[in-house]
């Protein structure tokens, strides 16, 4: 999946044009400056002027080491990881600060964000927007009903996991979570039942994952997604994708579903399930498509008030390199397993310890040698707050 960018320079510039790159490279990151006092005067006034109950204000730290056992050289992780992909170094996963405002009618939210996951994710992204975890704005369109209609960057609608960690089950994401979006850009028209129990969205998109649509691609792309939960221990979900990657002249469509469900079938144990379709035409106007399939499937067990156990197991499968890129010549295919052991102090703290193994055929590379597995422990410490 090509998450990080390609960028390129030219090789020498005019001696006469010296002065002026430098007065304008200054010029750029003094108005870098003025935007972010200008942001935080917004929000102090936000702050001290508004409903103290409409207007909040939180945050999240996640602190993270991990050893991938094949020792990269690079000291990151595979291409297809983009959370916590750094090796043998304590760092920040994910850090932000939110703003919230909800009323009635009027809702919106601004998150500024810094992190390996965020340097992963955002590479494509212009530099204004690299820290934009979250930017939207949302109004009420019926007095009665429960309609909203909601536009900028938002988290994706795909997949029961997020790039918080502290609100998933697991420490790292799967694979289908890793390779479809984290965020997306555009505008949706969302509806939920008076009694919560069905939620419908609507979304169209500035593409998958992207906040700058791809330079010679006129398409939008759009999604639906169906949540449907007949009682607070069950939630059932559908979401899916439709658009075209790639510039005009080349494009191709892919078509993305997204089943999962999880149950709590106890106030201590619950069970999720997953599972992921995706076609991509091969060629522009081909009748032929590259295919996806991934499923997964987590268990929890909170064994104690602060204590819980998890257990992953996962499958993915991309022979045609649809979104993992892949030297393997017989494509990308992957079984992964992990356990994680959760702490929690109290209710705003975590500190989790994981081991994971992946297993496929030739898909790794140790002492620049392919072989079958990756094995790695990673250790996370989140808070909220």
């Amino acid at each position: 999946m090509l998450r990080h960018a390609e960028f390129s320079s030219a090789s020498a510039f005019k001696p006469t044009l010296t002065t002026n790159i430098i007065k304008k490279t200054k010029n750029k990151y003094q108005m870098k400056k003025y935007i972010l006092v200008a942001i935080c005067l917004l929000l102090t006034k936000f702050t001290f002027a508004q409903d103290t109950t409409a207007l909040k204000i939180s945050g999240y730290l996640e602190t993270y080491y991990s050893y991938d056992f094949n020792k990269p050289s690079n000291n990151t992780r595979p291409n297809f990881i983009y959370s916590h992909n750094r090796n043998k170094e304590v760092n920040v996963n994910l850090a932000f600060i939110k703003a919230n405002y909800q009323t009635e009618r009027v809702r919106g939210n601004l998150a500024l964000a810094l992190g390996t996951y965020m340097s992963a994710n955002y590479a494509a992204e212009p530099d204004v927007m690299k820290n934009a975890f979250e930017a939207n704005a949302g109004i009420k369109l019926s007095k009665t009903a429960n309609l909203w209609l909601d536009a900028g960057l938002f988290g994706s609608h795909i997949g029961f996991e997020s790039a918080i960690s502290k609100d998933c089950w697991v420490l790292t994401r799967n694979i289908s979570s890793e390779n479809t979006p984290y965020y997306e850009t555009g505008a949706k028209l969302t509806y939920t039942t008076d009694n919560q129990k069905l939620s419908a969205t609507l979304l169209y998109l500035n593409g998958w994952q992207r906040i700058k649509r791809l330079d010679g691609n006129s398409k939008p792309a759009g999604g639906l997604q169906l949540t449907y939960k007949p009682t607070d221990k069950i939630t059932l979900n559908y979401s899916n994708y439709l658009g075209y990657e790639g510039e005009d002249a080349l494009r191709t469509q892919r078509f993305y579903h997204n089943f999962y469900g999880i149950v709590q079938l106890s106030d201590s144990f619950g069970f999720t399930a997953g599972f992921d379709y995706g076609t991509q035409q091969i060629a522009k106007g081909s009748n032929e498509n590259k295919e996806v399939i991934a499923p997964v499937m987590i268990a929890r067990y909170a064994f104690a008030p602060n204590w819980a156990l998890a257990g992953r197991y996962e499958f993915y499968k991309d022979k045609q390199a649809m979104i993992v890129a892949t030297e393997n010549l017989n494509g990308f295919k992957l079984n992964g397993y992990s356990l994680n052991i959760d702490y929690s102090p109290f209710k705003k703290a975590v500190l989790r310890l994981e081991g994971k193994v992946y297993q496929g055929d030739g898909q790794f590379v140790r002492k620049e040698s392919n072989v079958d597995y990756n094995t790695s422990i990673t250790t996370s410490l989140a808070i909220s707050f």
